[in-house]
């Protein structure tokens, strides 16, 4: 009997169709399948990182290049590839004419994308910080790359503004923070300078970040510029605008949406825009022929990635400097302790006013002496000199008041005996929303309005710490018909208008004053000095600074506080080098970093001891705990002289990889964490 498939004139007509249409599909998959086998005719190997999160995996696989892929698998491009039974996300980083790979090799899936969007000194860089931080490129690269957005990337590239280079108004504004001037010409020439950069009080960073990115880009090369959040981009943003123009920069923040974070970043990878401002993320940006790196506030925690494998913007970017023979600029109002190491090896110069025109620019004092000659002013929150101080100061400008601690009445104690006020429920601190609420407990939410103390059975509240809204209330009855605002939490004011009113903030949310604040007053400063943390010192003054730094030239400025204490005489010299050159003394004294090489190994306590029983450290490694921490889990701290460093890394990345292999229980490793 004839087959119908190979005879379809004897089926009736719809049933001959359809043999035909299966007949011309079966041919067109194998002719598919065929143009697959085929090889590229050029380099037909394509070395691939595969996208997984697995430390042992971490490597690159070779897979065949079709014929029909041969132009668009160029690398840096996205591709798709079968990995363990599916399809995986992958970049190609080379292709080649032959594998070391003995057997047959698996086709390249698909190319998502012909645009390559990994270049090679990202890859490199991507690399060298999976191995120093014990982590992988894949997850380094989820930091560095956005994620694709087709229809922009149809878009052709901005075209290039021309500009003109006013060199003289660089020198001119940083003329005052020598040797600026000097800087700005080295990096116009093409050179490579680095700096550690002290700025005055009263000084329009942003102008001065904006033309040292100017003299480089007057060079052709490229500028990658990072603060720690989107207020500060937003300023630097139009400080480029003022010095560059328009079109000679982009931004990139994680909140501008994927289509305009992926166009920006594109105009970069591309080249057409060669100057970058952003925030972490910016740190990883395919700028061309970078000059300069630049980062602001290298002390502030947002610097500090929370996603593994936790790597530091600072570090990142003097990484790029070294590898990709770039200048650099740490700036900020206050020196961390790294910066300080910078100086003090040799890797980079100083650049800082001079004490007269610090002085010139503001004055700093401690309220503290009034409460020593009036023992009824000694439990007073805000002193009397400091509410006089406000006033006078109203009279010409608005007054910045920064108070550390969020919300209306957020600890509450016995009145009588200062027993902390606890729920009955759930035993968490109790707490006030508002003048007219009842005390309500802040981990369950439950109402106490009978709350009685357990110790001494008194019903009497007070508050030991109060929050900006509580502050701003007591501000607003001191002071009548004087406008009274806050700025924290969600609700953060990036810039007030130079009228008469008080501003109430919290570290980091201080908005910038038209014309600069006429006083600053900080609050509660032993609540920021209170913190077991390694840098409590260097954080406070970092904070206080940062608001202190906004008054207007000849501003004052008051912090309530022991006059006594050396973090709050820093502050009143505005000494913040010799603070850090204390600070790094007591630590190579105790051997912390940046003396020494720190990591934690954190998980499950049986995790953490196969952990540190499988770890190959260095000889002269320490072993510091293990010590219980939130949660049930356990860490230990790994600390080996800073020459020693690379060596304690490779060891972690060895011990991730092996862990990853054996399907052990995972544990989380951080190299240098920025607090412990």
């Amino acid at each position: 009997m004839a087959d119908p498939d190979e005879h379809p004139e004897l089926l009736p007509g719809m049933a001959r169709a359809s043999v035909k249409a299966s007949q011309a599909k079966a041919r067109a998959t194998r002719a598919r399948k065929a143009a697959e086998a085929e090889p590229a005719a050029v380099d037909p190997v394509a070395q691939v990182l595969v996208d997984v999160p697995l430390a042992h995996l971490d490597r690159l696989f070779d897979y065949a290049v079709p014929a029909a892929m041969g132009e668009a698998a160029v690398p840096g491009a996205r591709v798709k590839v079968r990995f363990a039974g599916q399809d995986v996300d992958g970049f190609v980083l080379a292709r080649g004419e032959r594998s070391e790979h003995t057997g047959r090799l698996s086709p390249l899936r698909r190319v998502v994308s012909a645009e390559p969007v990994l270049h090679p000194e990202i890859a490199g860089l991507a690399a060298e910080l999976a191995e120093r931080y014990a982590g992988t490129r894949s997850d380094v690269l989820r930091l560095a790359i956005p994620t694709r957005h087709a229809t922009t990337e149809k878009e052709p590239a901005p075209p290039t503004v021309p500009w003109q280079h006013d060199a003289e108004a660089g020198e001119q504004a940083w003329a005052e923070h020598l040797p600026g001037p000097a800087f700005l010409r080295h990096l116009a020439v093409g050179g490579s300078p680095r700096a550690v950069w002290a700025a005055a009080p009263a000084t329009d960073w942003p102008t001065l970040v904006a033309h040292a990115a100017a003299a480089t880009h007057a060079s052709g090369r490229g500028v990658v510029i990072c603060v720690p959040d989107g207020k500060d981009v937003a300023r630097v943003d139009r400080a480029l605008v003022a010095v560059l123009g328009e079109g000679q920069h982009v931004t990139l923040t994680a909140d501008a949406g994927p289509a305009r974070r992926y166009r920006d970043f594109l105009a970069v990878s591309r080249g057409a825009r060669r100057v970058v401002v952003g925030t972490r993320a910016a740190g990883f940006a395919p700028v061309r022929d970078l000059g300069l790196v630049v980062i602001w506030d290298d002390g502030d925690d947002l610097h500090a990635e929370p996603r593994a494998p936790y790597p530091h913007t600072r570090e990142t970017l003097l990484l790029r400097a070294e590898r990709e023979g770039a200048g650099a600029l740490i700036g900020g109002f206050v020196r961390t302790v790294e910066a300080a190491y910078l100086l003090r090896t040799g890797w980079a110069q100083e650049i800082a006013a001079d004490r007269a025109e610090v002085r010139r620019r503001v004055s700093v004092q401690v309220a503290g002496n009034e409460t020593d000659r009036d023992v009824h002013a000694r439990g007073a929150r805000i002193p009397r000199e400091v509410h006089l101080l406000v006033r006078d100061a109203l009279e010409s400008g608005p007054v910045l008041v920064q108070t550390p601690r969020l919300g209306y009445v957020n600890v509450l104690a016995c009145e009588r005996c200062r027993t902390p006020a606890r729920c009955d429920v759930c035993q968490g601190p109790l707490a006030l929303t508002g003048p007219a609420t009842p005390p309500a407990c802040r981990w369950c939410g439950t109402v106490d309005e009978a709350w009685a103390c357990r110790e001494c059975g008194y019903r009497g509240l007070r508050a030991p710490v109060l929050g900006d809204a509580r502050t701003a209330e007591e501000l607003g009855r001191a002071l009548p018909n004087t406008r009274v605002r806050t700025s924290s939490g969600d609700t953060v004011l990036a810039t007030v208008s130079a009228a008469r009113q008080v501003v109430v903030a919290t570290p980091g949310a201080e908005p910038v004053a038209e014309g600069g604040y006429a006083a600053v007053v900080l609050l509660d400063t032993w609540l920021l000095l209170s913190r077991i943390d390694l840098r409590a010192g260097e954080e406070a003054l970092r904070r206080w600074a940062d608001a202190a730094a906004l008054v207007r030239p000849g501003g004052r400025v008051v912090a309530v506080g022991d006059p006594a204490h050396p973090t709050l005489q820093a502050l009143v010299r505005w000494d913040p080098a010799g603070h850090a050159e204390r600070e790094t003394d007591e630590r190579l004294a105790a051997h912390l970093p940046p003396a020494s090489r720190l990591a934690t190994i954190t998980g499950e306590p049986g995790a953490v001891d196969d952990a540190v029983t499988l770890l190959a450290a260095p000889e002269s490694a320490e072993l510091l705990g293990p010590v219980e921490v939130a949660d049930g889990e356990s860490r230990v701290v790994v600390r080996v002289p800073r020459a020693e460093g690379a060596d304690l890394s490779r060891a972690l990345g060895e011990l991730q990889r092996l862990r990853s292999a054996r399907k052990l229980d995972a544990v989380r490793i951080q190299v240098d964490p920025p607090t412990l």
